[in-house]
Formats: C-alpha cells, structure tokens, sequence
C-alpha cells in the first residue's frame, strides 16, 4: 500500500501543485498584462494555420512567371502549372495539391523549433502560459513520451530546411528573369523584392537555429584546435540570440510572398516592374 501511494505521489510531483512547490493559492502573483503574449501568439499562429492550409490545399494561383510560391517549391508532380517545375516532375501519382508534399519539411521543421515549442506550449497548451504562471495540467512528464518525444528529430527537419533554403535561393534568383510577354534579360520587380526579402529572413532564421549551433561547435573540447568551427560558431551564436525575431520574420514574409503571388495570379494587379 506505501509503495502504490509512493509512486501516485511520484507521479503528480512535477505538478504545480506536487509536494515539493510552494503553496501559492492564487494562479499568479504577476500584475503585468502577460496573458497579452500568448493571446497575440495564439491569434497570429491560428491565423497563419488557417491561411497556410487553405494555400496549401487550393492547389492553384501560384505560379506566375518568373514568381514561383514558397510554399509550392520545388513543385514536383505532373498536376503543376506549365513552367513551374524547375526540377522536373517525378511524383507522377500524386492527385492531391503539389504542395502537401514539400510543406511537411519547412512545417516540421518550425513545429519541432526550440522558439516555436515554447511559443505554442504556452498559447496552446498554457504549459505554463507564462513566467511564473501555474499551468492547469496536473503534472509535467516534457518530451519523454508519444508525441512531444518526437519533437527530438528537429536537427533532422533543419538539414531538409537547409535544401529548402537553398531551392527557394535558386527562386529568388528566377524572379529576375522577364515576366510572360518581356523581352528576355534581366528584369525586376516588386515580387523579386519580396522573394529575396523572404529568402534572405528563411536564411536567417535557419542558421540561428540551435541545432544550428550545437551542429557547428558542439562536441568539442578545445575550440583553439577548430578554428574553423569556433569562428562559425560565434556566427551562429550571433545570430542566435535573435532566433525568435528571425521566427516570426520568416513566418510573415512566407505568407505575404505566397499572397502577392496569389493575387499576381487571380489578377487582382499588375507587378510593379523596376527594370
């Protein structure tokens, strides 16, 4: 009987209330509007889902020559638009939208991201919601069970958001080639902007990524032998500090590339060309 009370105390003690918190009643003794991060991260990434799924299975207006969609790159099943597959189209049974297919890197790569855990733990889940905030789960067990467990192959997801960085580059560099109806050369125009804009805001965050870091200076024990990697570490540990602004940057400039194409697509204007 000791031993069955022993391990059901063991089991609610990671809890808020466990036996080794203190006993503080009340939910949080904080007087700031920190319940305004969480809510704002809440709307924003409800939004983002809602728009980012609606695109992903619409599966058209998103080509427009020389703009190719981020979330459709590279398109590689035969159901694309004419002009689209860069890389040629090998997926030949695949009936769905084009981009199923190449969302599910970039997407695992942010849902298993050290900031975005710790963004939509809170906003979603309220695990805690906030600093110094009791959560209302009973107990805590982290990431050492089915599902959050899987959260542990993200270094995995940031080698495939590597490949796609460097695709949606080679898009970028597309977006200077002459519209439909141009004559040929090298052209620009508002939705080049926005491509390298976004290209340069992917890159960003992808290299300020934790695994980022541990993959250029982890594992070593005297830095002075690796010159190389020290000095590539520092990089990285630079641009780490601004991981969760490189985040959300990214994560906007994404959807509002996808969109401009989108309404380059239906017609709704013209692209401003520069030159």
């Amino acid at each position: 009987m000791a031993s069955t009370d022993a391990q059901e105390t063991t089991a609610g003690s990671a809890g808020v209330n466990g036996p080794t918190r203190a006993r503080i009643g009340a939910r949080t003794l904080r007087t700031d509007t920190w319940w305004l991060y969480p809510l704002a991260t809440f709307v924003v990434f409800s939004g983002f889902v809602v728009f980012a799924t609606y695109r992903a299975f619409d599966g058209d207006n998103y080509f427009v020559e020389p703009y190719l969609s981020p979330f459709y790159s590279p398109c590689l099943t035969d159901s694309c638009q004419a002009g689209s597959s860069d890389f040629g189209q090998p997926i030949s049974w695949w009936s769905l939208s084009p981009a199923l297919i190449i969302l599910i890197f970039p997407l695992g790569f942010r849902l298993t991201c050290y900031y975005y855990r710790k963004a939509y733990y809170r906003a979603f889940w309220l695990s805690p919601p906030a600093c110094a905030v009791a959560e209302p789960h009973a107990k805590y067990t982290g990431e050492t069970r089915f599902p959050l467990i899987l959260q542990n192959i993200h270094r995995w997801f940031w080698y495939a958001a590597v490949v796609v960085a460097l695709i949606l580059t080679y898009d970028a560099v597309l977006a200077f080639g002459p519209a439909e109806g141009e004559p040929d050369g090298i052209h620009m125009g508002l939705g080049t902007v926005l491509m390298w804009a976004n290209v340069v805001l992917i890159w960003l965050y992808t290299l300020s990524c934790h695994s980022c870091r541990h993959i250029t200076g982890g594992r070593l024990r005297h830095f002075s032998k690796h010159p190389v990697r020290y000095r590539m570490w520092t990089f990285v540990s630079k641009l780490n500090a601004r991981h969760g602004t490189y985040a959300w940057y990214s994560l906007f400039s994404v959807a509002i590339v996808d969109f401009y194409i989108y309404l380059l697509a239906t017609g709704a204007f013209d692209d401003p060309r520069f030159f």
